[in-house]
Order: C-alpha cells, then sequence, then structure tokens
C-alpha cells in the first residue's frame, strides 16, 4: 500500500510539473513533498511494465516525466552559477558529457568529460581543462575560438582523444557520479590534482559538476 501510495503522489507531482503556470502558492508543498520524489520515481521503475495504467495515462505520465526531466535538467545546471570570477560567463556543457569546475586564486577552471562511449571532437590529451581568468580577458581559453563551448562529445567505439581521466567510465556517467557524493568528491579531487601538477596552487572553491543532455 505504502508503494502505491507514492506512486499516486508521483502521478500529481508529474502532472504539476507538465503544468506552463508558475504558481506561488505551490512552492510551500513542493518543499514539504520534494524529499518524497526520489523514492516514488525508484518504485515506479522497479515496477516496470506492470504498472496498471491505460495507454492514455501511461502516455500523460511520459509526457508529465518528459516536462520534470527539462525542469530537473535546468535545475542542475545551477550549481556552476555564481562562482568567481562573476565576470567569466558560464562555460556550455557538452551533451553525453559534462563539466567539473572549481576556482583558484580568482580563476575559473573547467575540465570537460565524456560519458563512455562518446570522444572529443579535438585532441585534447595535453589539454585537461580551460581557463577563463583576467589574463584571459574573462573569456574561455577554448579549442572552439569565441564562445562558451569547450568541447564536444561525438559517439564513438573508442577514446584516444583525451586523457584517461576525461572520461567518466562504463556504467558511471555523468549523473551516475554526480548523484554519489564519493564519486563526485572523485572527480574534484582528480581535477584539483591536475591543476597541482600544472603549477596551479591554491584553494579550490565553487567547485561543481554539471551535466549535458545524453
Amino acid at each position: 500500500m505504502a508503494s502505491k501510495g507514492k506512486l499516486l503522489w508521483l502521478c500529481s507531482l508529474a502532472v504539476w510539473s507538465s503544468s506552463t503556470v508558475q504558481d506561488e502558492t505551490l512552492a510551500p508543498h513542493c518543499s514539504s513533498q520534494a524529499h518524497n520524489l526520489s523514492a516514488a520515481l525508484t518504485v515506479a521503475a522497479e515496477c516496470g511494465e506492470h504498472l496498471p495504467w491505460s495507454a492514455e495515462q501511461t502516455a500523460a505520465l511520459l509526457l508529465s516525466i518528459r516536462n520534470l526531466n527539462n525542469n530537473l535538467h535546468k535545475h542542475q545546471l545551477n550549481d556552476c552559477q555564481g562562482a568567481e570570477p562573476t565576470r567569466c560567463p558560464e562555460a556550455e556543457v557538452p551533451a553525453n558529457g559534462g563539466l567539473a569546475c572549481v576556482t583558484v586564486s580568482n580563476k575559473r577552471y573547467c575540465k570537460p568529460l565524456c560519458n563512455y562511449g562518446y570522444d572529443f571532437g579535438f585532441l585534447r590529451v595535453s589539454r585537461l581543462y580551460d581557463e577563463c581568468s583576467e589574463q584571459t580577458g574573462f573569456k574561455w581559453d577554448s579549442q572552439y575560438v569565441g564562445g562558451n563551448k569547450l568541447a564536444v562529445c561525438n559517439e564513438a567505439s573508442i577514446q584516444v582523444s583525451g586523457a584517461k581521466t576525461a572520461y567518466f567510465p562504463k556504467d558511471q556517467d555523468c549523473l551516475t557520479t554526480k548523484s554519489s557524493h564519493q564519486l563526485w568528491n572523485s572527480t574534484i579531487d582528480i581535477l584539483t590534482t591536475e591543476l597541482k601538477n600544472k603549477g596551479v596552487h591554491g584553494e579550490p572553491q565553487h567547485a561543481c559538476l554539471v551535466c549535458g543532455r545524453p
């Protein structure tokens, strides 16, 4: 019965997420119920094809979940907002990958990573990260000149264009990594170690990991 109740709550939340009208009166209710979302989604995923819904109900829920997915994707992108130096524009997150970023001595460093089965469009074996700082004119020193795009992850059978640490392992894509505090810490620690090895010393601040769309 408890699982059924969670599924019913999931339906209600999904319907709410599909609304294009932002009602401020929903905020307190959303805050009080948000902690149940992960459990409800887990229950729905475990039920799989055994969910007792009609084709119309299933399609409606898929539509709502798609809208919810869009909202959650935008929400997780906020993790890198407001980092110093604030004059640096936000770097574009590559699809099928992610960005790990830290600030050291008022310089912003972001490291593009590709999911398993994808590789970089440009050779990046010795280019572990990109920089934005006063020295770069508060622009990203990207291989894609004149913009905020740092890397592109293209589908590939082998991964050879980047360093070994520039790829998420198989069965551990960006979202899987971000969902684990231990894996998140490991990813940021690798970046800070690589910075130190390149002579960048200082206390890392504003660390974040953001994921692109699959």
